[in-house]
């Protein structure tokens, strides 16, 4: 792959920050099937079954990325972002067409194929977004992730708040909205997600300026919360509606207030690698934030002597012929799909996320019959507190993370584990169905969703680099559509209908219609407690090698 052209400058990383938000929002486009799914079961006939399995497309059609993450590799940013708009324009076009019966009697294999086409336009999105940034800020990498996660669990509010106020319930325009508008955002900002030359040290400003980003995201999620409930509660007039989304739009551009406060107010800064462009591939004397060695080099010796226990044999064997010569990548340096695949703690990264977002989706997907069956009046509110406490989950998970990370070299995976404890205690009280635990379990599986989400992101490009990230990372994305079937589907499906059965009724009342469900949910997080603790052990040296200077460095192997 020839090196990409890097735009210079301090601006251009914050402003594809900006435009990221907005895609990112676009990303979220999956969230919706509960929104439109009530007109696929009228109009087109679907049994609950079916409209379940049309559910399972969704998930798996949002969290397939392997593609994206080859593409990001061999493309630029705007190119996959216009594979994104091509996938979201076609497959919500298609299903306008069949939920508007414009196209009659569509097979449901088609329809299948459909969702799982309009869905994987998040994994390009989202994708890309994700790598660039993660590349553009690679000092940051946990901040940045949880921004950019947040702002996805956000995406939930904003739709719901679209759709009741603009769209006034309307399905049908829903999906007109899906088909059209989110591809025209993109196209428009998909010339500002460009890959920028990093700065070679944390600048002074940075820190305030992701603070900034944090703060008025909180701030948009609080707000979409209490727009929600008001609208449950009290009808608002045309003028009210398009005021309060106008007020959504505005807290949605303020990243780009950042780079337009460095046009305005320019700082004289020292001339560093942020200020020139990368010089092309193969200069021996370029120089990479990424590649500047460890202030405790010292150290590097000792932390590789367990994976060099054959390096002896290997160099008889190299100075005979027999062999030649193939330098393996250590952790915390670039490793390729292949390389990472063989590794124990890329598989036990994998185990502890989707044990985590298998539980956890299984709850999201079936959270308004849950309500339900525990005597919930309005799940729409449910439903609001646990996409809010999803992203503060993915959100603070990563400001907290990166603090301890830099501060006390502390891996984050620590923090898996302390969600994956919290999850038990979730599960446990819903199963309990004491008075007043529904909406305590429900935010404390929000945070810990949110967490699950956001730490598995930076974890991968520590631990296997940035270089081939996309792929990593798409790889353990599939966890999630895994989870929906074997948890949402084949477990709790099963058990519903089964106690629905017996009460003679095809909606289950009672907290006996999802305590197995929960209970075995328990003990999933609860193996996902042990084998994150193991790799949490595992990688400590990893990340104290990373971390030593109190910023992240690559060992000095790595320059080779």
């Amino acid at each position: 792959m020839p090196s990409p052209i890097l735009k210079a400058g301090s601006r251009p990383p914050w402003v594809g920050l900006g435009a990221a938000v907005w895609v990112q929002i676009a990303a979220g486009n999956a969230y919706n099937f509960p929104l439109y799914s009530p007109l696929l079961k009228s109009v087109l006939g679907y049994n609950q079954m079916q409209l379940t399995i049309i559910g399972v497309a969704n998930d798996i059609g949002e969290s397939v990325a392997l593609l994206p993450g080859i593409a990001c590799n061999k493309f630029p940013p705007w190119a996959v972002l216009l594979v994104g708009c091509v996938l979201c324009f076609f497959g919500y076009g298609v299903l306008w067409l069949a939920v508007s019966e414009t196209v009659a009697s569509m097979p449901y294999i088609m329809l299948f194929i459909t969702i799982l086409i309009a869905t994987n336009s998040n994994a390009w999105f989202g994708t890309a977004v994700l790598v660039t940034n993660m590349r553009n800020f690679p000092l940051s990498r946990g901040t940045v992730a949880g921004i950019l996660k947040g702002y996805i669990g956000i995406s939930a509010a904003v739709y719901t708040v679209v759709y009741s106020l603009v769209l006034k319930e309307s399905s049908l325009n829903l999906l007109i909205f899906l088909a059209l508008g989110l591809p025209v955002l993109c196209l428009a900002l998909m010339y500002f997600v460009r890959p920028c030359t990093p700065a070679s040290g944390e600048e002074s400003s940075e820190h305030g300026h992701f603070l900034f980003t944090q703060v008025f995201s909180v701030v948009l999620a609080i707000y979409l919360l209490i727009i929600t409930v008001v609208n449950q509660m009290i009808s608002l007039s045309h003028a009210v509606a398009y005021i309060l989304i106008a007020i959504v739009v505005l807290l949605l551009l303020s990243p780009l207030a950042i780079p337009l406060k460095m046009t305005l107010f320019p700082v004289r800064a020292r001339i560093d690698s942020s200020d020139q462009l990368a010089p092309p591939e193969g200069d021996a004397t370029q120089t990479d934030p990424l590649l500047t060695p460890s202030p405790s080099g010292t150290n590097l010796v000792r932390f590789h002597e367990a994976d060099d226990f054959s390096d002896l044999e290997t160099l008889l064997a190299i100075g005979e012929g027999a062999v030649k010569e193939k330098r393996r990548p250590k952790r915390g340096e670039d490793f390729n799909f292949q390389e990472a695949f063989i590794k124990a703690d890329f598989w036990l990264l994998w185990s502890v996320y989707f044990l985590g977002v298998g539980s956890g989706v299984t709850v999201l997907n079936n959270l308004s019959q849950i309500g339900v069956a525990l005597g919930s009046d309005d799940t729409t509110i449910l439903l609001s507190l646990f996409s809010f406490c999803n992203f503060v989950g993915r959100l603070g998970s990563g400001v907290v993370s990166e603090h301890f990370v830099k501060k006390n070299t502390l891996p984050r995976t620590f923090w898996m584990t302390c969600a994956h404890i919290l999850m038990i205690l979730s599960f446990i009280l819903y199963a309990s169905d004491l008075s007043g635990t529904l909406y305590v379990a429900t935010t404390l599986l929000g945070i810990c969703y949110g967490v699950q989400y956001s730490m598995m992101v930076p974890t991968v490009s520590e631990l296997f680099g940035l270089k081939h990230f996309g792929i990593n990372y798409g790889f353990m994305l599939i966890g999630n559509p895994i989870g929906a079937v074997l948890f949402s589907v084949l477990l709790a499906g099963n058990l519903y209908d089964a106690e629905a059965a017996k009460q003679g009724t095809s909606t289950c009342i009672g907290a006996d219609c999802f305590r197995i469900t929960f209970l075995v949910l328990a003990g999933v997080c609860g193996l996902g407690t042990v084998l994150s603790i193991i790799l949490t052990i595992r990688v400590r040296p990893v990340y104290q090698m990373l971390y030593a200077g109190g910023s992240f460095r690559l060992p000095s192997s790595a320059i080779h």
